[in-house]
C-alpha cells in the first residue's frame, strides 16, 4: 500500500515542502531511501525501525520503499524521521483511520530517538515561515521546538513527546491542543555598546574579516605599515574576543621586518 505524507526541508536558509511517499509490498525483507538522501537521512532507517519496535509495534519482514519528493534536490538533515515513520505505518495500516482534520495541510517534523521520543531539530524557524506562505496549517513537530515555531503567527503548532502521542493525535485517540507561546519573544533585542564599527569610516575588508573571525572565533593576522588604521578597528572589536591576537606587520627597509604583537 502507498502512503503520502508532508514535510519541510532546508536549502540553505530557505524552506521547501517535501512529500515523502511510502509504499510496503511483498518481496524479499528490504528498507530504501530514495529521493537525494544525505548520510544522516539515509541513517534514518535503523532510527525509524528501531524506534516503530521499541514503541510496541511489530516492524514487518517486507520490501520498503520511502520516496522524498522532489527527487532533485538534495535532502540533508534529520527532522524526516518522525514523517517517515508515520508514512511507514499508514502503509502498513497500523494508522488507518486519520481523525485530525485538514490532514493535507499538516507538515510532520522531527528526529526519533530508539526509544521512540522525539528529538529537537534545527532549522525550524525558517521551515514554518514557508510553511505559511505555501497555505500549511498545522505542524507536528518536537515539544523541545514549539516554543520556537510559535513565533509565527497562523500555525496550529502541535508538540509531540514520542511517536506513540503521534499516533494517538493522528487517530483521535490523544487531544493535544495548539501550543500557545507565554512568553515575549523579541527576535530584535536592542543592545547599546559603547563601540561600533559603523565608527570607523572605510576599512570594509578589514571589518569584514574581523567579523568573520569574532563569529567563528578564530584568531586574526593584520599587517599593513604604520598609521593605517588597524588599532582603530581592533578597539571596536575588542569587546567581541575573549583573547584576541594582532600581529602588526611594519615594513621598516624591504630586508627587515618589525613585528609587534598585543593581546586583547
Amino acid at each position: 500500500m502507498l502512503s503520502k505524507i508532508k514535510s519541510m526541508s532546508l536549502e540553505g536558509l530557505t524552506g521547501y515542502l517535501v512529500e515523502i511517499q511510502s509504499d510496503v509490498s511483498g518481496g524479499l525483507p528490504n528498507f530504501e531511501i530514495v529521493g537525494l538522501p544525505d548520510v544522516r537521512v539515509k541513517e534514518a532507517k535503523e532510527r525509524v525501525k528501531t524506534a516503530i519496535k521499541n514503541s510496541g509495534i511489530e516492524f514487518p519482514s517486507r520490501k520498503i520503499i520511502v520516496n522524498l519528493a522532489p527527487a532533485d534536490i538534495r535532502k540533508e538533515g534529520t527532522f524526516f524521521d518522525l514523517p517517515i515513520a508515520i508514512g511507514i505505518l499508514m502503509a502498513l495500516k497500523e494508522i488507518s483511520k486519520i481523525k485530525i482534520k485538514n490532514f493535507e495541510s499538516t507538515i510532520f517534523l522531527g528526529e526519533l530517538s530508539l526509544d521512540g521520543k522525539i528529538n529537537r531539530v534545527n532549522g525550524v524557524l525558517p521551515m514554518c515561515i514557508e510553511a505559511l506562505e505555501l497555505g500549511i496549517k498545522r505542524v507536528v513537530l518536537p515539544k523541545e521546538n514549539a516554543i520556537e515555531a510559535s513565533i509565527i503567527k497562523g500555525l496550529e503548532i502541535i508538540p509531540v513527546e514520542d511517536l506513540l502521542d503521534a499516533i494517538e493525535y493522528i487517530t483521535g485517540n490523544l487531544e493535544i491542543p495548539s501550543y500557545v507561546s507565554k512568553e515575549n519573544i523579541n527576535l530584535r533585542p536592542t543592545q547599546n555598546y559603547e563601540f561600533d564599527f559603523s565608527d570607523v569610516k572605510g576599512q570594509e575588508n578589514a571589518k569584514r574579516a574581523l567579523e568573520i573571525a569574532a563569529t567563528g572565533s578564530h584568531n586574526c593576522l593584520l599587517c599593513r605599515c604604520a598609521r593605517f588604521g588597524k588599532k582603530p578597528i581592533i578597539r571596536k572589536n575588542s569587546y567581541n574576543f575573549t583573547r584576541f591576537n594582532i600581529w602588526g606587520s611594519i615594513r621598516n627597509n624591504k630586508n627587515s621586518q618589525h613585528y609587534r604583537r598585543t593581546w586583547w
